[in-house]
């Protein structure tokens, strides 16, 4: 059993959990690497887990359990562990997020980062940690969990209705890294899929057109009551008087209308993470080999007879995909994980990439 920290020691929050993760696998010798490889998974994902950044699926728990030899000590700390602890919002937020809680329809227009709803919690805890790099790794926690539990209610079959136009600007800037951005620009388009969510972009080229110049939000509660609010880094300003509700109501509404649609939206995403596609991999600490006499090559269908104009791949090799030019067989080959080379073709499938 770990002794340095234990379900019985420590309050069952996920940061506990993720401590008592990591105590299992650092007292079996196993590194992370090794156990995404046999779970077939990222190992950074597993890293997320031990950093209480992203809530482990039962499945793993139960799996990682019994590699570890754990006796079923993890299985029971992950159902002892309060996911859903208690929200805990800045003072001065606490008015809006309870109107938030409250409200029908939700109308947003942001112009430097995506909304709290909008966000993951890599890229939230990106924002906090810029905005606040003397705050500890657990106050970093509690303000992301509030911030994540403020879009439960959004994520339900009838949730409320949740209308987000974002300046383009917010789509190009990367936060917390490529690879969360990239994570976090597929969110966006996953919520999009939602009947209840409407995500749209203000492009550049609207020049004047373009909207405010600070960002706003419309909530509209049961019974019709309507309020406008706006924030500073530490204030909220909030308005339901009829004049400033009307003319904040036509500017959206211009601004909606000016916007890209829903669809073309989405490829705009999709383009943006074009571009986030080369980010460091990940590989396990021990140098990818194979046999090449065990390669099963193979090419397109599309490609012609000879071979030009194309490349071969071995699918045969896990956990490595070994790729070479079709016309130069015997010539160097570039070695990709085999979860990378998937995610490159799903995202080929997809339409992610231009092959214009």
């Amino acid at each position: 059993m770990p002794t340095g920290r234990s379900s019985e020691h420590l309050p069952l929050t996920p940061e506990s959990f993720g401590w008592l993760l990591r105590d299992w696998r650092r007292l079996r010798g196993v590194k992370n690497a090794a156990l995404a490889r046999e779970f077939k998974c990222h190992d950074s994902l597993l890293s997320r887990f031990e950093g209480a950044q992203r809530k482990p699926h039962r499945e793993y728990v139960e799996w990682v359990d019994h590699r570890l030899d754990a006796g079923g000590a993890l299985v029971r700390a992950f159902e002892e562990v309060d996911w859903d602890r208690e929200a805990v919002h800045p003072d001065w937020f606490q008015r809006y997020a309870g109107l938030e809680e409250k409200a029908d329809l939700i109308r947003g227009y942001d112009l430097k980062r995506l909304p709290g709803l909008l966000q993951t919690p890599e890229y939230a805890r990106a924002l906090f940690r810029f905005a606040r790099p003397e705050a500890t790794d657990e106050q970093l926690a509690n303000s992301i969990a509030a911030r994540m539990s403020r879009r439960r209610r959004f994520l339900k079959a009838d949730g409320p209705q949740l209308v987000q136009v974002l300046d383009e600007g917010i789509i190009w800037s990367p936060v917390g890294g490529l690879t969360a951005m990239r994570e976090q620009l597929q969110h966006v388009l996953d919520l999009g899929e939602r009947p209840n969510i409407v995500v749209q972009v203000a492009p550049f080229s609207l020049g004047e057109r373009g909207g405010p110049t600070s960002g706003f939000t419309l909530l509209t509660l049961p019974g019709g009551e309507q309020w406008a609010y706006s924030e500073s880094m530490s204030k909220g300003y909030f308005a339901n008087d009829h004049d400033t509700i009307k003319a904040r109501s036509r500017s959206y509404d211009r601004l909606r209308a000016e916007s890209l649609s829903a669809s073309d939206t989405a490829r705009l995403i999709r383009r943006a993470m074009r571009g986030l596609v080369n980010v460091p991999i990940s590989f396990p600490s021990q140098h990818l080999t194979y046999s090449f006499q065990k390669a099963a090559w193979r090419k397109s269908t599309y490609s012609d007879g000879d071979g030009g104009q194309c490349v071969e791949v071995a699918l045969n090799l896990a956990p490595v995909v070994p790729v070479r030019d079709s016309k130069d067989r015997h010539g160097p080959q570039l070695n990709f994980p085999s979860s990378a080379w998937a995610s490159f073709v799903r995202g080929v499938a997809a339409g992610e990439f231009d092959a214009s």
